[in-house]
């Protein structure tokens, strides 16, 4: 009896997974090639496809590892984690926290963070653009308004944190760039991911910068948000860094 349709769409994805199923062999026709044969073609293209996917929006990994140990990697995650929507700019979700528990890459332990920063990116590029908070639209506002004042995040902007200098692992990543070696023990980084005209870019943070955008983003005041950054640091300058994160478009356009 011919498979019906939710159970032969079942059968691909588990074929697709790796599980070889008898009842899908028999409801493939076979011609010049065996219905085994034309259904691992098909596995195979998709898995092709979907490791050229993720080495597109995680290029700095690719850059890091190389092709050959990317293509393990991305062969590995796709296995265990098939798209979930028919966009493949938006497949790769998981792949900093596979990355992470991936024993082959236990000795670049920078690597997760790596794709955490590449995904941010890929993120940010795709999100369509919105309107920016500017310095000009603050001076309408009364002064004794401004500490209550609430703001959100520009549309695709994240913090990405991590204990390696993941910013310059990125830099010297990009093509073109000379080779040269980066010391691990040099510090960590605090990134904050934006969306650009027509890219995504990343501009570092202190620890009290990000606390403060980490704040605002949870829906603090100005006020509550520079709290919490004042703990961090107590030497903060509030009015520099306000200015410096409004003036590099951290935050979307007031509601009118």
């Amino acid at each position: 009896m011919p498979l019906a349709l939710r159970d032969l769409q079942a059968a691909f994805a588990d074929h697709l997974n790796g599980v070889d199923r008898a009842d899908l062999e028999t409801a493939v026709i076979g011609d010049t090639i065996s219905a085994v044969q034309r259904i691992g073609v098909h596995r195979n293209h998709v898995a092709h496809s979907l490791a050229a996917a993720l080495e597109a929006t995680f290029p700095t990994v690719h850059a890091v590892v190389g092709e050959a140990f990317f293509g393990v990697l991305a062969r590995a995650f796709v296995v265990r984690s098939l798209p979930v929507q028919p966009v493949l700019a938006e497949y790769g979700d998981g792949f900093a926290a596979f990355v992470e528990g991936f024993a082959p890459a236990d000795s670049l332990p920078y690597l997760a963070d790596v794709a955490r920063l590449d995904w941010a990116l890929n993120v940010a590029f795709h999100r369509p653009p919105g309107a920016l908070l500017a310095i000009s639209d603050l001076a309408a506002i009364p002064a004794d308004r401004m500490p209550g004042l609430t703001l959100k995040l520009a549309t695709g902007a994240t913090i990405v944190r991590s204990r390696f200098p993941i910013d310059r692992i990125w830099r010297i990543s990009q093509p073109g760039v000379a080779s040269e070696r980066v010391d691990l023990n040099a510090g960590g980084a605090c990134l904050l991911v934006l969306r650009r005209v027509d890219d995504a870019a990343f501009v570092d943070l202190s620890d009290a910068e990000a606390t403060f955008v980490a704040a605002v983003d949870r829906g603090a005041t100005l006020e509550g948000a520079a709290g919490e950054s004042f703990v961090v640091d107590p030497d903060f300058d509030l009015s520099a860094a306000f200015a410096r994160l409004v003036e590099v478009g951290s935050f979307g356009a007031m509601q009118q």
